[in-house]
């Protein structure tokens, strides 16, 4: 049992078994690599099988060295652990040498949110007169009303709009789909868009059934959605850093206030992990005083009937 079969059956089991987009496929198979290669390099000539936690340790603390950042490390203990995951299905080793494999403990950056009444002054600065001002309207609206990432946005389909019943069908990481309830208002200015600008202009070929197009006809960029982001925070005067995903940021962050079930927000943003939407839990300290006095027993808040 050699690497190189071994991480070529590793390959194959994450699109079959795991359904992993081909992307992490070829970024975890490159990190098995790594390993390997690090093994040759210090002379050890050993097959996966004979890996011992002690290697392990040794070759994360070289990427240390080499000035890996921990997102990267953390990423290369994650292909390690389900490559040795593999092996241990397929039965090709009986002890998992990643088992007590630490991964670096990381500092998650928390973006600004805005609130409402910053998102409503945004969306207000675009002016419905201007030749692209619908569509800049029903972008914004449907950023903030679905929690969208950048690039469900300019993937959004027209034969995946269900807006009759107040839905959208959004393909996000990994082509995975999920069905995302969409908001009135969001409903009302996609339906001026298409009536008044997506149904006048002509659309390159390839392009008929994505949602927001450019003044060419085709599909918009990320950059685009970007810079349309950033002219209207900055019209609307607002200091902080928005960018789209400020807008998911803030989506999730007031559902949660507003006493949004977790498990529900995490379903409509489309996060594997409950543990990846508890990052938009960071709610501000008046909101969590005001939690406490109004529902702790001991509060000394009194309470009327």
């Amino acid at each position: 049992m050699d690497w190189q079969s071994t991480i070529k059956g590793f390959g194959s089991f994450l699109i079959l078994e795991r359904s992993l987009s081909s992307h992490t496929r070829e970024a975890y198979v490159r990190d098995i690599g790594k390993l390997a290669s690090f093994l040759r390099m210090r002379n050890l000539d050993i097959a996966p099988v004979a890996v011992l936690p002690e290697h392990l340790s040794d070759f994360l603390h070289w990427l240390n060295e080499l000035g890996f950042s921990k997102r990267s490390q953390a990423r290369l203990i994650s292909g390690i652990k389900a490559y040795y995951r593999y092996l241990l299905v397929e039965d090709l080793i009986q002890t998992d040498p990643t088992e007590l494999l630490e991964t670096p403990r990381l500092d998650r950056d928390i973006p600004d949110v805005l609130s409402y009444e910053e998102i409503q002054a945004m969306i207000e600065t675009i002016d419905l007169s201007g030749e692209q001002g619908h569509r800049n309207r029903a972008m914004l609206e449907t950023l903030y009303a679905c929690g969208l990432r950048v690039s469900e946005l300019v993937n959004l389909r027209m034969s995946n709009l269900y807006l009759d019943i107040g839905f959208v069908k959004v393909t996000g990481k990994g082509d995975k789909e999920r069905l995302t309830p969409i908001g009135g208002e969001a409903v009302k200015y996609i339906e001026l868009y298409l009536q008044h600008v997506r149904s006048r202009q002509p659309i390159a070929p390839g392009h008929e059934n994505y949602l927001f197009l450019n003044r060419r006809g085709k599909k918009l960029t990320r950059v685009m959605v970007f810079l349309i982001v950033k002219e209207a925070a900055a019209a609307a005067k607002i200091a902080k850093t928005v960018s789209p995903h400020t807008f998911r940021h803030s989506f999730a962050t007031h559902l949660i206030e507003g006493g949004a079930d977790l498990r529900a927000v995490q379903e409509m943003l489309g996060h594997e992990s409950i543990l990846t939407t508890e990052i938009y839990t960071h709610l501000n300290t008046d909101f969590l005083r005001e939690t406490l006095l109004s529902f702790h027993p001991r509060s000394g808040r009194k309470k009327t009937n």
